[in-house]
């Protein structure tokens, strides 16, 4: 069984719904869930908010945030993932940010630099994960791998 299968299985037997918000990963997080049959029964919807006006008009991530720390950190993927959980009453929000290359990145943000914002009810996780020497489509597959794996170990 794939990891998008077992985080199927175990959102159905907590009865949770789940939401993405995703910018690098442009909506494969929320395609390798719909991959799975019965998908439909915790994805309501999702949102890929790639540029920062998207993050603040339907995430309602904060501009002050997104000027003091950048799209790429800590702070807007929890904005984000409390901002999909809240408009798509999802018990489950994820937010993934990130540098996928092949440039972008700086010194302190480096190219396969991605944060994650996991909401789990009322308590939000974040992560920061390096995908370094990577192809662009490496840190994007990497990226949701690492989500839904961090997601299962937290809900089970």
């Amino acid at each position: 069984m794939v990891i998008e299968e077992k985080v199927v299985d175990y959102l159905i037997q907590k009865g949770y719904h789940i939401a993405f918000a995703e910018s690098c990963t442009g909506g494969l997080a929320s395609a390798r869930i719909v991959n799975v049959p019965n998908a439909s029964k915790v994805l309501n919807s999702s949102f890929v908010t790639y540029s920062n006006e998207a993050k603040m008009k339907f995430l309602g991530v904060k501009r002050e945030s997104l000027e003091k720390y950048g799209a790429v950190s800590e702070q807007v993927a929890k904005e984000m993932a409390c901002g999909v959980s809240k408009v798509a009453d999802a018990e489950i929000g994820i937010g993934i940010s990130g540098i996928a290359g092949p440039s972008g990145g700086t010194k302190e943000k480096p190219v396969g630099m991605v944060c994650f914002g996991i909401k789990v009810n009322q308590t939000c996780y974040t992560y920061t994960q390096y995908f370094l020497n990577k192809s662009r489509n490496e840190v994007r597959k990497e990226s949701v791998d690492f989500v839904l794996t961090k997601l299962l170990e937290l809900i089970i």
